[in-house]
């Protein structure tokens, strides 16, 4: 099925609206005819990155969506996708996030990679992804969909950036041979109670190979990885929605812990 430009362009318009105005709206495939084209929800996600940018926001990495089981069962989506941090939207450890910011936010834990070197030469090996990180860190996304009531598709959450919201950032950065990516453990509590575990694995078997596909995929995409990039590589266990004055603990054993709590403005 072929898209003419203009409903493309509509589509992006209709989320970065939502976006401006903090009100959800129906969801996208329904007005691209129920169009299931990937790539077609690719084109309407760069149209709002790219007028990001021209805003004056900077791009602080990338992050991989719907990697783990349990998420894919969440909102039924059965594939990976990728979405664009920017520095605006990166919170540190600690540090409470504005909902005004967010429709309706869920909490999900993840390891966050930083690169200490450009990854553009696909198709990348597993040890090439290895040596380009720099560093690791604990972190919550708060993931935040435009569409109503998260009723996604794999063309919805791709069109709205993969459901970026906000995320936070542990302080303490950690080398990947002084912890087991694969093997750590995470706890995420909310309000003091446990509401979601994981490990490393539920990451498309490892945060490594999540961080694999989204190099190869940039790359193919003429948009490349570089050193400093921040990868999020999606989460460990089940998403859990959050309202104000809920705080949201993540615990990766060696990896360490990060916390935020969610405020009015």
């Amino acid at each position: 099925m072929t898209i003419a430009a203009d409903l493309v362009t509509e589509v992006a318009d209709a989320l970065w609206e939502s976006e401006r105005l903090g009100v959800a709206i129906p969801p996208v495939r329904d007005a691209l005819g129920t169009s299931t084209d990937v790539d077609v929800a690719y084109a309407i996600q760069q149209i709002n990155t790219d007028r990001k940018v021209a805003a004056g926001r900077r791009i602080s990495g990338r992050k991989i969506g719907v990697t783990s089981k349990s998420v894919q069962e969440q909102i039924g989506v059965d594939q990976p996708d990728f979405g664009t941090l920017f520095a605006d939207t990166e919170y540190g450890d600690g540090i409470e996030v504005p909902a005004s910011r967010l429709i309706q936010p869920r909490a999900e834990a993840e390891v966050a990679l930083v690169l200490g070197r450009d990854l553009d030469n696909a198709p990348h090996g597993f040890a090439e992804i290895v040596r380009a990180v720099e560093f690791a860190l604990p972190s919550i996304e708060v993931v935040d969909s435009r569409i109503a009531d998260w009723h996604i598709s794999i063309v919805d959450t791709v069109a709205d950036n993969a459901s970026c919201g906000l995320y936070v950032v542990g302080s303490r950065p950690v080398r990947l041979h002084d912890f087991d990516i694969r093997g750590i453990t995470m706890s995420m509590t909310i309000n003091g109670a446990e509401l979601s575990t994981g490990n490393g694995a539920a990451c498309l078997g490892n945060p490594l190979h999540a961080a694999r596909w989204l190099a190869d995929v940039l790359c193919a995409r003429g948009i490349p990885l570089r050193a400093g990039d921040v990868l999020m590589t999606g989460a460990l266990g089940p998403m859990k929605p959050i309202v104000v004055g809920d705080e949201v603990v993540a615990r990766f054993g060696d990896l360490g812990t990060v916390t935020t709590r969610l405020v009015a403005s």
